[in-house]
């Protein structure tokens, strides 16, 4: 073999362990359209006298409602030492091409804050293909409420449960709310509107309003409905009510300090059915109202009654 036909030889290996070493995109294990479910590695924990749902959940940084439907709980979601109980850990969202940080908070119902916060991201909140978010509150109720029936408990829960757990599941699609009190939507509180619908600046979507409105001020009901949601665990909204309306209406009520109703009430135009407050990813006290028809958002302002309350 001469020089010449070992210089090309040397040169084509060469370019085999270069080409070897160009950095692409792996799917990484576990990647399933998105989602890392390969993550969701489930771990147990024994129950200890004095133990509640809320506790295991703050100990082990797991939302309450994971434990809950991972492991059939009823209320009053009483447990008993020596029970075991499965863990579900962090969910990861693993960017594909042609996602945003806002489709990705709307297909999992997660708030598009939350997720930033959560992954340090910074104003534009570019993100890129291959790149793993750790979405907060994975399994936190999305705003426009999947109705599922509840899992059968396969064991008798006695005793006295806690007294405001905020935990609650929604309602099954076969409640038919009452019939509405009038073409228009009424105000749920009368204030300086903060936010409007729509872009918000830094890459942020809102999908309703935000109303300055005093700490503990009567938050009401904006048309006739049964209460589909009523708790705290989709991160960044505090404490949330969702009320579901006739021909497919549901609107939100977010940021609450107390909430008066509970999941499966009916509720009548212009009642009062929370206290407003500053929970959840706010720093003054405010109400966020959001307005959907089907699992669409719409902007309030369209459809609310030209007068506030």
């Amino acid at each position: 073999m001469n020089t010449s036909t070992l210089k090309r030889l040397a040169f084509t290996v060469f370019l085999v362990v270069l080409s070897a070493c160009a950095p692409k995109w792996e799917r990484p294990l576990g990647y399933r359209g998105g989602l890392m479910s390969g993550l969701n590695t489930p771990a147990t924990v024994t129950v200890q006298r004095g133990e509640s749902v809320y506790l295991i959940a703050r100990r082990y940084n797991v939302p309450m409602k994971a434990i809950i439907e991972t492991n059939q709980l009823e209320p009053p979601y009483v447990l008993y030492p020596g029970q075991v109980l499965k863990l579900v850990g962090s969910v990861i969202h693993v960017v594909e091409r042609g996602d945003s940080l806002y489709a990705i908070s709307r297909r999992y119902g997660v708030d598009m804050r939350a997720i930033s916060q959560k992954n340090a991201l910074l104003p534009p909140y570019t993100i890129y293909p291959g790149q793993k978010l750790r979405l907060p509150g994975a399994y936190a109720l999305p705003v426009n409420v999947r109705t599922a029936p509840q899992p059968a408990n396969t064991r008798q829960q006695l005793g006295r449960g806690p007294s405001s757990t905020g935990i609650a599941k929604p309602i099954t699609s076969q409640i038919t709310p009452p019939s509405r009190a009038g073409s228009r939507f009424v105000w749920p509180v009368e204030g300086k509107i903060l936010t409007q619908y729509g872009p918000s600046g830094k890459g942020l979507h809102n999908d309703g309003i935000n109303i300055a409105v005093k700490t503990g001020a009567s938050v009401r009901a904006s048309e006739n409905g049964v209460v589909a949601y009523s708790g705290n665990e989709l991160q960044g909204f505090g404490n949330l009510l969702l009320v579901k309306h006739a021909d497919g209406w549901m609107t939100a009520y977010a940021h609450n300090e107390l909430l008066l109703v509970k999941r499966g009430q009916e509720v009548k135009r212009g009642q009062v059915i929370s206290k407003a407050g500053s929970s959840g990813n706010v720093q003054s006290s405010q109400l966020h109202f959001e307005l959907r028809r089907g699992t669409k958002a719409v902007d309030p302002l369209k459809y609310l009654a030209l007068n506030p309350i």
